[in-house]
């Protein structure tokens, strides 16, 4: 720092120019936002050009010049910025005191196992500080108190390896000997909760920016100490300083001290299995992970460590979409840009602060697994409560990466987890169902971008729609799903919406098939069985797209239903046609019905006529063709093969009009061997256009006997 003056230190030397009290007050005028130092209280008048210690402030980053603007000649370090120092010592006798005796066993439990981390004792020392700042802020701006002369309200952090001490402290209201009494001689009982209460009751909004509720916070520290010092100094008129010592056995004694600044240090002296956090790298990390958004500056080791702004307090309006991509790179820890944001403010039914990112690149296959951590942050007055909490937002929606802040979200004792409540499943839905018309928003206004975010994310909505129970949340989740249509061009994607929207009168279903590609979908007997009624048909190409669509069952009070289902439970009129001359005389059909069931055997549960099909000789219907399919590619491994047709119960239907059923009924009488080689292919050939044969390797053995036995004649 340019004019690092500490405490007992060393003087800075001004060139041309004497300290003065005007000087010192024009430099305060320009102080806002930028680093600073405090020097000693006393203040001392100049000789030859020394700068003396002073009660004011002085900008680190050079000398005031006569043109209002700082000189960097003598600057050493513009960043460095400290207030710590050596020279508080107890100036009396002290007095000790004890715990009472649950006191005691509470603080056994508050320093032992109340918290899952030991880190998160900086977190709540950070807490307290920043308490101290409001209240003292608060104070300020309500004419309380009068105008401030001390140092900017901020947190200073250091430690020390070889002394095995962490320090922090703050130039907020500070305590009095019976305020330290009251607040750290007694578990559970919190000075900002009491304040806070005080300003509740006043309607006061200053009440959101305090921290602190349990009065647990700062026992926290005996997690990893032998002893804490607890420095202090009111900012009452007329007050003295105090030192507050325990080792967290059970009793504490208090002592008046001299050389205390306004505010409260609390010097943590580690114990020998907790010198990480006399580690740099280890307590910035720790800093910037809990307290990154703290309202107050926090200087670690002179250096500023929270330069972050928490931008989910901010006014959408004045975010810019920099700030945005900047803020998701961080949380996310990620080097790519959002494809989409959501900046999400709401005072009921609780209060949220809230900004949500969907990442531009795709998901990894240990993103999609439903193990993988959600990417939401739980904040409280911008403090992080959780790093990645899964109970805001639903798992299937653990691809969003963003921050959730609120003051009445219900915490435990120890400010790390969740409580149960209706009012956190109140806070789920309401967060759940803005983002899902968010997407649904999106998708209007750009269908190009969405689709490709569909293609990409499509798979975390229908997981959604498998795992809720609930009907209502099914349908909501559903209008985001995108699918391939018959009444479109390939490639164009239509939602259920829109396929409800073009619905004929009279129709109550919406139909769907399944199948690996559209060219299949098209070809498949089961659209030529619906393709002369002039019915829309969405095309799955996944097979999990069936299963969802199968877990939905309705939509808009419409029924979701598959193609193949619909043929098997519309009732169709099987007596041949008496004017079709292409057709198989009836007597002949119910003879041939007859002849293929006996040669199918087992496989097939019966056979008769149908009149759907033009183009294809066959086809099997089951009576849940979806569920079939699905236990046939999850279940069928190990099954004998003539359990597997008694479970499945097929139904083969045949086309009496077409040249191959025919010439099966001729040949039935003059080539039985290779009739019933071709009618156990054909019947083959339909378990694989339903998707009800795991492997068709099963076939070539037949299909080869076929073609040798067709090719003999020739």
């Amino acid at each position: 720092m340019a004019a690092s003056i500490m405490s007992n230190v060393f003087f800075t030397k001004f060139p041309k120019r004497t300290c003065t009290r005007k000087t010192l007050a024009g430099i305060r005028k320009l102080s806002a936002g930028n680093s600073y130092i405090n020097t000693q209280p006393k203040c001392l008048q100049t000789k030859s050009g020394q700068l003396c210690r002073s009660n004011h402030l002085v900008r680190c980053s050079g000398i005031y010049n006569h043109r209002n603007q700082f000189s960097t000649e003598t600057a050493q370090s513009e960043d460095y910025h400290s207030i710590i120092s050596d020279r508080e010592k107890s100036s009396g006798p002290g007095t000790k005191n004890e715990f009472q005796a649950e006191t005691r066993m509470l603080l056994d439990i508050v320093a032992k196992s109340l918290y899952s981390e030991r880190e998160v004792f900086i977190r709540e020392l950070i807490s307290n500080a920043n308490d101290g700042l409001e209240r003292l802020r608060y104070q300020l701006v309500t004419g309380i108190i009068g105008a401030d002369t001390g140092a900017p309200l901020e947190i200073h952090m250091a430690v020390d390896k070889e002394r095995k001490m962490l320090t922090i402290q703050d130039t907020g209201i500070g305590m009095t000997k019976e305020e330290m009494i009251e607040n750290l001689g007694t578990i559970a009982k919190s000075g900002s909760k009491g304040f806070l209460k005080e300003l509740q009751d006043k309607d006061v909004a200053a009440a959101t920016s305090i921290i602190g509720q349990f009065g647990v916070g700062f026992y926290s520290a005996f997690m990893v100490a032998d002893k804490v010092d607890v420095y202090s100094l009111s900012h009452k008129a007329g007050s003295r300083g105090f030192l507050w010592t325990s080792d967290g056995c059970g009793t504490y004694e208090i002592a008046e001290a001299e050389g205390v600044q306004r505010g409260t240090k609390i010097v943590v002296h580690l114990k020998s299995d907790a010198l990480e956090f006399a580690d740099d790298e280890k307590v910035n990390n720790i800093i910037k992970k809990y307290s990154n958004f703290v309202g107050a500056p926090i200087f670690f080791n002179g250096r500023r460590a929270n330069q972050m702004e928490a931008l989910w307090m901010t006014d959408a309006k004045n975010v810019t979409d920099s700030m945005h991509e900047d803020f998701y790179r961080f949380i996310s820890k990620a080097y790519d840009r959002p494809r989409y944001w959501l900046h999400y403010k709401a005072d009921a039914p609780v209060n949220i602060r809230s900004v949500f990112y969907v990442p531009e690149s795709k998901p990894t296959t240990f993103d999609m697994s439903r193990e993988g951590q959600t990417g939401i942050s739980l904040y409280s007055r911008k403090v992080l409560i959780k790093d990645q909490t899964d109970q805001i937002l639903p798992k299937w929606m653990r691809f969003i990466k963003g921050v959730v802040d609120s003051e009445d979200i219900p915490l435990n004792l120890s400010r790390e987890l969740l409580q149960n409540s209706a009012l956190i499943s109140k806070l789920r839905i309401v967060l759940s169902n803005r983002l899902m018309r968010f997407f649904q928003e999106q998708a209007k206004k750009d269908p190009a971008k969405y689709q490709l975010f569909f293609k990409d994310f499509g798979l975390f909505f229908r997981e959604g729609i498998i795992m809720t129970g609930d009907q209502g949340e099914k349908e909501d989740i559903a209008k985001l799903l995108r699918f391939e249509s018959s009444a479109k061009p390939a490639g164009e994607m239509v939602s259920l919406e829109d396929y409800g929207s073009r619905m004929t009168a009279g129709q109550r279903d919406i139909f769907y098939l399944s199948a690996p590609s559209r060219e299949l979908a098209e070809t498949s007997p089961y659209f030529e069985a619906v393709r002369t009624k002039d019915i829309e048909v969405l095309y799955c190409y996944e097979p999990y797209d069936e299963l969802v669509l199968m877990q939905l069952r309705q939509f808009d009070k419409k029924n979701v239903t598959s193609v193949e289902k619909q043929m098997v439970d519309e009732k169709e009129d099987n007596m041949a046609a008496s004017d079709d001359v292409d057709s198989l005389p009836k007597t002949d059909a119910d003879s041939l019905c007859k002849w293929m069931k006996t040669t199918l055997g087992n496989k097939a549960k019966d056979v008769k006529i149908t009149r759907r099909l033009s183009n294809h000789p066959c086809v099997v219907t089951v009576a849940e063709m979806g569920a079939a399919r699905h236990f046939v590619r999850t279940a069928f491994q190990g099954i004998p093969e003539d359990q597997r047709y008694s479970i499945l119960q097929p139904t083969l239907e045949i086309n009496p009009s077409h040249p191959l059923i025919k010439k099966i009924c001729t040949m039935r009488t003059s080539d039985a061997n290779l009739a019933t080689l071709v009618t156990e292919q054909l019947f083959d050939n339909a378990m694989v256009a339903a998707g009800l044969i795991e492997d068709p390797r099963v076939m070539v053995k037949r299909l080869n006997e076929v073609l040798t036995l067709a090719l003999e004649k020739h």
